[in-house]
Formats: C-alpha cells, structure tokens, sequence
C-alpha cells in the first residue's frame, strides 16, 4: 500500500512537472476549499457561541410579548408560509418542467423564452420581489399586508428554481426508460406518470427543498408584503392577517436594537432549521435514489 502511495504521489509530481499551469489550478482549488471550510466554520461557531447563552424557556412562550420576545409565533408563521407557497409554487414548476423536457418540440422559440425568463428570474434580488407583491398583492388586489401576499410572493420567487430543477432532474432519466414504455404499448401520459417522473423524484424532492430553505431565510420580500406582526393568524380570515417569519423577526430584533441577545438566540434557531433542512434534503435524496 505505501509502496503504491509513493508511486501514485511520483506520478503526481512528475505531471505537475510537466505542467505546472495543473499544479496552480490545483492549488487554487484547494486554497479555495480551506477558505470555504473556514468560512462556514467560522459563522456557525459564531452564531452558537453568541447566542446559545441566551436561549431560554421565554422564547418559546405561546404569546409574544416586549417581555419574553417570543418567537413560537414567528416559528408557526414560518411553517404556514413555507406551506401555502410550496402548495402554490411546486405543482406549477413541475407540471411546467413536464411540458418544457417531455411534449414541447425541440427548438421551439416559446420554450426559449421560457427559460430565459426562469433564468432571469432566479437573478432578480428578493427586494424586487417585494416591491412587486407590494404593488399588485397588497396593493392592487387589495389583500394587505398578510399571510397570502407573502406567500404568493414567495411562490414566485422559488418557481424557477424549482421549475429548473425539476427540468433537470427529468432530462437526467435515461432516454430507454421512455423507449422501454412505449415499446411494451404505453402511452405517453402513463410513461409520464408512472416511468419517468418517479425516476426524476430525488431531483424534484431536492429542488423543492431548496425552495423550502430560501423560504425561511427570506426577509426582504416579506417585510413588504406579510408585515412584521408578531402574532399567530387566527379566525377565518386567518390568510389577509399580517404575519411575522423567523428571520423577519430576528431583523425586527435586531433593528430595534433593545433585543440583540434575543436576536442571537433566536439565529440559532433559524440555523438549525436550515442545517436540518440540507440534511434532511440528503437523507431523502438518498432514500428515494434506492427505492
């Protein structure tokens, strides 16, 4: 073993001798990598040191008050939004990557457009967003500030990227699936449905899990249209009553300035939420890939 280790470790360095342009690529890459590393390492250190100190039972109270600050309405508000926009955006990004990847004609000129505007879309800064939910949801639809504005904003902006991946995912299943189905006499809907789409799921899922964590890192666009309201949507018309999502709450904390520690404490939470969500994104990738 170390006998192959040395002569693997020559190999390396009688190429890199021969071109030195690998060994700088090389280098920058791994430098790169360290700094990454680093970096996370470093803010997720941070954000537990200064604010698992302050994390007490006062947090999670039921009620929000200006003396508990707590952030279980925020915790809830988060959950509803993240579901209602995930209702509204999934079904519409893959039925949309169905068309585009399995009945539109290669080289149509409308399916170009499609993705050029799903691209641009996904570069469009989130304030944008919010700018645009304020003028027509709020504003012209006269939803006001509430729970259903901020979601069908947030529908918008996570619809690329789930509409893309989703694309993806279903141009990565191999091309003899389809033949296979339609040689044994299905149609087109069924190879769809029962073929091709369960093959592309892991890609879907994972998409739609990404969309999850922009929804709950989100501020921006929520403070435009969901509003800052720390309280828990009641009654019947539960969708037009203001909200507050975590990481709304946090940026309220913190621009108030009266409640930094709290702030802190409640970064760890959201922290924890998102690495739940990225490995819980990966465990179902995984799961789904050996089904």
């Amino acid at each position: 073993m170390v006998k192959l280790n040395r002569k693997a470790l020559k190999h390396k360095l009688e190429a890199y001798k021969r071109s030195p342009q690998s060994l700088v690529l090389y280098l920058l890459v791994v430098v790169a990598t360290v700094l990454t590393i680093g970096i996370l390492l470093y803010l997720i250190g941070y954000i537990l040191i200064t604010g698992i100190p302050h994390i007490t039972p006062d947090l999670f109270a039921w009620q929000y008050t200006t003396a508990n600050v707590s952030l279980m309405p925020a915790l809830i508000n988060t959950v509803l939004m993240t579901f209602i926009a995930l209702l509204i955006a999934a079904p519409v990004g893959i039925f949309s990557a169905i068309y585009l990847v399995e009945y539109a004609k290669r080289g149509n000129k409308f399916v170009g457009v499609i993705r050029l505007t799903t691209e641009t879309l996904s570069g469009i800064p989130s304030i944008v967003y919010g700018l645009f939910g304020l003028l027509f949801f709020v504003t012209t639809l006269g939803w006001g500030m509430s729970l259903l504005a901020g979601a069908f904003t947030l529908a918008i902006m996570i619809l690329p990227l789930i509409m893309r991946t989703a694309e993806e995912a279903l141009k990565a299943v191999p091309d003899a699936y389809r033949e296979g189905s339609f040689g044994l006499g299905a149609g087109k809907l069924r190879t769809v449905f029962k073929i091709v789409l369960p093959s592309a799921v892991p890609g879907i899922v994972a998409g739609i899990i990404l969309g999850i964590g922009r929804i709950v890192g989100e501020t921006a666009a929520l403070i435009y249209t969901a509003g800052t309201v720390a309280e828990i949507p009641r009654g019947k018309d539960f969708l037009f009553d203001s909200t507050r999502t975590l990481s709304v709450h946090m940026y309220a904390l913190t621009s108030e300035g009266l409640y930094i520690n709290q702030a802190a404490a409640t970064a760890v939470v959201l922290l924890m939420i998102v690495i739940l969500i990225n490995w819980f994104s990966g465990f179902m990738a995984k799961k789904l890939t050996k089904a």
